[in-house]
């Protein structure tokens, strides 16, 4: 894949760490940068449909000349619909905005259908920034490097921009994600696909926080390659995944983005577990980020199961048992945080470009006779639900999990009702499970390590009881989910004739 003529943007944005702004500005600032001031008024109506529709238009004055730009829909990670037009100004002054310049473009009829019976847009946020900017030649491709900083401004709000963005002007995508992994290795920066025009809505909007992104599953036909419809289910995981871990790392994420992006992470793995490539370094290094941000997870799991123990304990007069202590080893925020991560994500990002197959495999001859291998599996295991240990349990929960996810992918491929019906009774399964297995997390923290103290000893017998209740209910689920025998993998019936 490479980089097209007109009409589509492939960048990748990049959040600076403070601390190495000065050593990023000496590498960009050789005698080919250039240094531009920009300045631009982004527009919307009064009831926000442009940004509904998930479409940004500007006026930038981009030093003395001005530039119309519409900016469409993109994929979540690093393209989008774009159509710029250079505009004439008089006197310095900004030229009138002027939506009919877009026509003919696919941002533009966009911006049309989104415009529709709807009121004029108007001026709602600007950014003022300054631009250093360099061309690179990398691997066949030239890539430009534009390092943002300054502020957007939303009424009386301002909120910093300190951004370095990778744009690929001519040549193969994957020079674009090895330039980057190479810089962001150097100076550590930190992956963030929310562009500024959507850092402006949140200003504007009054949010403390980003929004939580929750998962997509894309509409996969039959017959598609099989490395195209993995790369559409790792880029639509990725999609999940990343916005959630730049709220985190941004500081304004909670306990949402990290279950977010745990469950982003577990569709990722699912897909690369079912349908590859291997890679051993990169699986391990999921796995390490995936249990660190489930330490995370837990810590905050915890406080909300143990917190009616606590309350029965303290209404029975006695002292309120303690809290365990955090480790001490890496937080998820921290791995977040690390270089390695973002060179992680570019290499999974290069999944999303697939290469043209030699052999057009399609992708439900291997996706469906290993969902019915993993079906199979997973129903024996749950029919000995009653006699299994934590252990096996445990293993069950990962492999129910694992079946729904890769399921979802393959929907299209499914009879509706059966799948329908398979994914209500594996939510509620999997729901049951999951107390369950806070049940567990919870009765093991409050063993004590020295001796036995009143209130962690009740609380611990007020969850043996609450166990029970817990139990039934994944043993109702567990039935439930059985009764529907795997329809929704039984192979079709040819017809005769």
């Amino acid at each position: 894949m490479t980089a097209p003529d007109t009409g589509l943007e492939i960048e990748l944005k990049c959040q600076v760490p403070p601390e190495r702004l000065a050593a990023l500005t000496r590498a960009l600032a050789t005698r080919t940068a250039e240094r531009v001031d920009l300045r631009a008024r982004y527009f919307d109506t009064p009831d926000g449909r442009l940004a509904a529709a998930q479409l940004a238009l500007r006026l930038r004055r981009e030093g003395d000349v001005w530039v119309q730009t519409l900016k469409g829909r993109g994929d979540g990670l690093m393209q989008r619909l774009e159509d710029e037009v250079p505009r004439d100004a008089e006197d310095g002054d900004p030229p009138p905005l002027d939506i009919g310049l877009h026509r003919g473009t696919a941002a533009g009829q966009a911006l049309l259908s989104a415009l529709a019976g709807g009121a004029p847009p108007q001026v709602v946020y600007g950014t003022q920034i300054q631009r250093l900017k360099r061309v690179l030649r990398h691997g066949g491709a030239r890539i430009e490097l534009a390092l943002d900083v300054g502020d957007i401004v939303a009424g009386e709000a301002r909120t910093p921009v300190c951004e370095l963005e990778f744009e690929l002007l001519s040549g193969p995508v994957p020079a674009l994600l090895d330039l980057a992994a190479r810089w962001s290795a150097r100076f550590g920066l930190v992956l963030d696909p929310a562009t500024k025009s959507e850092r402006a809505q949140w200003l504007a909007q009054g949010r403390v926080q980003r929004p939580v992104v929750r998962a997509t599953d894309p509409a996969l036909p039959a017959g598609l390659p099989l490395a195209e419809a993995r790369a559409a289910m790792v880029a639509s995981a990725l999609a999940q995944a990343l916005p959630n871990a730049a709220a985190l790392t941004s500081g304004g994420g909670n306990a949402d983005h990290v279950h977010q992006l745990r469950v982003g992470l577990r569709r990722l793995r699912s897909v690369l577990r079912a349908f590859g490539p291997e890679d051993a370094a990169r699986d391990a290094a999921l796995g390490e980020l995936f249990g660190a941000l489930g330490g995370t997870r837990d810590a905050d799991v915890l406080a909300l199961t143990l917190a009616p123990a606590r309350a029965a304990a303290q209404a029975a007069g006695l002292p309120l048992p303690d809290l365990p202590a955090a480790a001490a080893a890496p937080t998820g925020l921290q791995r977040l945080q690390e270089p390695a991560t973002t060179a992680l994500w570019l290499g999974l990002i290069a999944l999303t470009v697939p290469e043209a197959a030699v052999a057009a495999e399609p992708w439900e001859s291997v996706a469906l006779p290993r969902l019915r291998r993993w079906h199979r599996q997973a129903r024996r295991d749950a029919q000995a639900w009653a006699t299994l240990d934590d252990d096996a349990r445990h293993r069950l929960r990962k492999r129910l999990k694992r079946l729904r996810y890769v399921l979802g992918f393959c929907s299209a491929l499914l009879p509706a009702k059966a799948w329908a019906e398979e994914a209500k009774a594996l939510r509620r399964l999997q729901d049951a499970l999951g107390r369950w297995n806070d049940a567990v997390v919870a009765r093991a923290a409050l063993v004590p390590a020295g001796p036995v103290d009143a209130g962690a000893a009740f609380a611990t017998g007020w969850l043996a009881r609450e166990a029970q209740t817990i139990e039934a209910d994944c043993a109702r689920a567990t039935r439930r989910w059985q009764r529907l025998k795997g329809r929704v993998l039984k192979p079709k019936q040819k017809s005769r004739g």
